[in-house]
């Protein structure tokens, strides 16, 4: 039997129909906030060191200072629609004679967010906020509007990167050390969440390397920070005023925040920018295997002391590792010198590294330890 948790769906929060505005106004202005209580006062934490934690007052200054550099992106596309019989006093003639209705082109309207990473007017978003858009205007907090360009997208990883057709220079956010974040640090959001422009909202890096679902390189940080449609794209700031992450995704039943969301870490997006802003795609390392997990029970019967690592069950004929001599059963364990606990570290670290490079791979096989060289090839999206 399915738990309730089980059945949560997993929710990207972008693109925000226009034509759902009201409706989820309407129930986020229905539920009793009068009601409850304020929450009473706790006492400043204390680190493992005895000094009180860092918590600010306030997050105004953070707030003034990159308020600048996030912005508001709103697409128009064009969904074919086909009319139901009565709807087109034309429909029944070309039905009868060409044996279809009539095909039609309604504009739809999306709302999401992004944020300036260079002053000349490069924003970087989530790939599925421009998704097949046609125009897209991006608002400044000063109100300005400026249509934009697709520079260049990557799916794979939910990214994008566009650029503003204005002359003028941009004020720009600072990218921070994702790395360095901590389970339990403050972090602020702000975005276009249901078309409520420049919303700003605070909370915990609730973990790190959240793995989700959406594809083959998910290291999602999750935060508390209350995160809605329209929010997508937009930045997650430390205290600091940097960008940690790129706002991608709920956990949902309703459609609106119960505080799981998650966002891409600035770290990966910063490796990426320059490959989207200088060919408009990403070219990734290309090692040609299928992976599994190792389970414990995996282990045992493999005899491999620990369930770490990531099973070899399938080669691509003629791929880098088949012509490196790697087999069906194989456990990678070790990447360029990188342990490797769970097989979906392999996809990422593999993906990081140039195409045509040599690395050294340390594989477990019938209870021995191998080191093996393979030349990556260059992942393509057909593959």
């Amino acid at each position: 039997m399915r738990t309730r948790a089980a059945r949560t769906a997993l929710r990207t929060v972008g693109g925000l129909a226009l034509v759902a505005v009201l409706g989820y106004l309407f129930y986020l202005g229905s539920q009793d906030v009068a009601a409850k209580s304020p929450a009473p006062a706790v006492p400043a934490a204390v680190g493992a060191a005895g000094a009180p934690a860092a918590r600010p007052d306030s997050f105004a200054a953070i707030v003034e200072a990159v308020k600048p550099a996030v912005v508001n992106i709103s697409t128009t596309q064009a969904v074919e629609r086909r009319g139901p019989r009565g709807a087109d006093p034309y429909r029944e003639f070309f039905e009868r004679y060409f044996g279809e209705g009539v095909p039609r082109e309604e504009p739809r309207q999306s709302l999401g967010s992004g944020l300036i990473v260079e002053p000349e007017g490069y924003v970087l978003t989530n790939n599925h906020v421009i998704e097949g858009a046609r125009v897209i205007t991006v608002r400044l907090s000063d109100d300005e509007e400026y249509e934009a360009r697709v520079v260049g997208r990557d799916p794979r990883t939910d990214l994008a990167l566009l650029k503003i057709q204005g002359r003028r220079r941009f004020t720009a956010v600072r990218l921070g050390d994702s790395d360095a974040l901590r389970v339990g640090d403050w972090v602020v959001a702000i975005g276009n969440p249901f078309g409520l422009e420049h919303t700003v909202t605070a909370g915990i890096v609730s973990a790190k390397g959240r793995v989700i679902g959406a594809g083959p390189y998910d290291d999602f940080i999750q935060t508390d920070a209350a995160i809605n449609p329209g929010n997508s794209g937009g930045p997650l700031f430390n205290t600091r005023g940097e960008v940690v992450g790129i706002n991608s995704a709920i956990f949902s039943q309703s459609g609106g925040s119960v505080g799981i969301g998650f966002a891409i870490p600035a770290n990966l997006a910063r490796e990426l920018i320059p490959q989207l802003k200088a060919r408009g795609r990403v070219s990734r390392g290309w090692l040609g295997v299928a992976i599994a997990p190792v389970t414990p029970e995996t282990a045992r019967k493999l005899g491999v002391p620990a369930a770490r690592g990531a099973l070899v069950a399938e080669l691509a004929p003629g791929g880098p590792a088949a012509a490196a001599g790697l087999q069906p059963g194989d456990v990678i364990v070790a990447f360029e010198g990188r342990p490797i606990r769970r097989a979906d570290e392999l996809p990422r670290l593999t993906a990081r590294a140039p195409v045509g490079a040599a690395v050294e791979l340390r594989l477990l096989r019938a209870r021995k330890e191998l080191a093996v060289k393979v030349t990556l090839g260059e992942l393509r999206e057909q593959r």
